[in-house]
């Protein structure tokens, strides 16, 4: 793997440590400012919603400068809302900090993708994606805790200076390590577009939001979950977070490697079985070692997905993978935002802690559905003749193809 996924790995890492990070630090930021937990609780929807703007807004920006220029520009828009972040005098100007951090995340992942991608042969795509992701997995293991604990000791001001100093050095790592790309001709943000038109691309973005919705369903409460049901005190809240993170990173490296040789059946099984593992949640969450455990596999077959659906976007946007790339990973986060919402729901209704793991099943199975949609879709393409990108285990046979 070329040095280079090394400087996009450091970048991942710091903007998913900012991204979590702030889950730690709530009651911190919320007592300097005099706010209530809920509306500090603004911060982590803020900075969601920016992401689902700011993927695309930020790629189509960025069309008209190289892929190189544009990965810098966006570490640097990072720092900056970092920065902000830390020296923020008010509540207003901490969120406006967040805002600003996250439309770099979207489009650093999207854009980061399509580069990683580049860098490999054609078999290798997804294990370069996969090592781009490594960052903002390890990130939950190691850069969220180390965080929480910087925020808790020193403040939770340094939290943020140091994850904007995190950023400069993944600047710089893009700058040295990152091959200048010519910028694509004849682009247009018209021939972006013309990718959402392929219906195999939104089944890949639709399974992204459930799929991986079904994870945070779950996660999003863990914190009552673990300490009203499971009967952990809530300093051991951290740690479960480390195990979820280390099967985060370990489905991650999996996801990466099978999904360059069987990328649809590897969607099945991953899917599938995170639909299975989150209804069993509701009963393993009764026991701490059980929970324990059940937390690690939701981390791994959740990621699993990741390589793999973005790979999936990529290949079928294949004339103009970059804003549908960037668009993908704001769809992770519209996950995230629908399925915590969902979750509160039946929370709200008094169906207990435990209940968003249904709702999590739910989302993960209806995601497995799509997938088998969209492969019989591609079948059908292929035996009419027609050219799929997707990835098949044999070459679609093509007879006087139209294009």
């Amino acid at each position: 793997m070329p040095l280079a996924l090394l400087a996009l790995a450091i970048g991942a890492f710091g903007i998913g440590t900012t991204e979590f990070v702030i889950m730690g630090l709530l009651p911190e930021v919320a007592g300097d400012f005099q706010v209530s937990i809920p509306t500090a609780g603004f911060l982590v929807t803020g900075y969601a919603l920016g992401v689902v703007i700011g993927a695309p807004l930020m790629t189509l920006l960025g069309t008209r400068v190289t892929r190189k220029r544009m990965l810098m520009l966006l570490m640097g828009l990072f720092v900056v809302g970092n920065v902000v972040s830390a020296l923020a005098p008010v509540f207003g100007v901490m969120l406006a900090g967040r805002v600003i951090a996250s439309l770099a995340h979207g489009a650093f992942f999207g854009i980061g993708s399509v580069v990683a991608a580049d860098l490999v042969a054609p078999q290798k795509k997804a294990g370069a994606i996969a090592m781009m992701f490594t960052g903002l997995t390890v990130a939950n293991v190691v850069g969220v805790p180390l965080g929480t604990f910087i925020g808790q000791t020193a403040g939770w001001r340094t939290t943020f200076l140091v994850v904007a100093a995190l950023g400069v050095v993944g600047l710089l790592g893009v700058a040295k390590l990152v091959p200048e790309q010519p910028k694509a001709e004849g682009v247009r943000i018209r021939h972006e577009l013309a990718a959402f038109r392929n219906v195999q691309v939104l089944l890949a973005m639709a399974m992204t939001v459930l799929g991986f919705g079904g994870v945070f369903a779950a996660i999003t409460y863990i914190t009552p979950m673990m300490t009203e049901i499971a009967g952990y005190s809530a300093s051991s809240v951290t740690w479960l977070l480390v195990l979820f993170g280390l099967g985060m990173v370990g489905g991650n490296l999996i996801g990466g490697r099978f999904a360059d040789r069987r990328l649809m059946p590897l969607l099945y099984v991953s899917l599938g079985a995170l639909a299975v593992v989150l209804g069993l949640f509701t009963v393993t969450a009764h026991n701490k070692v059980a929970a324990a455990v059940t937390i690690v596999l939701i981390g791994a077959l959740g990621f699993a997905t990741v390589p793999p659906l973005q790979k999936r976007v990529l290949d079928q946007a294949a004339g103009a993978p970059t804003l549908a790339s960037a668009v993908n990973i704001g769809a992770f986060n519209l996950g995230n935002a629908l399925s915590a919402w969902l979750g509160g729901l039946v929370i709200a209704a008094g169906l207990g802690y435990t209940a968003p793991n249904w709702v999590g099943a739910a989302l993960a199975a209806s995601a497995l559905v799509l997938a088998v949609l969209s492969s019989l879709l591609e079948r059908r393409e292929t035996g009419k003749g027609r050219i799929v990108t997707g990835n098949s285990p044999e070459p679609a046979p093509v007879k006087a193809a139209r294009h």
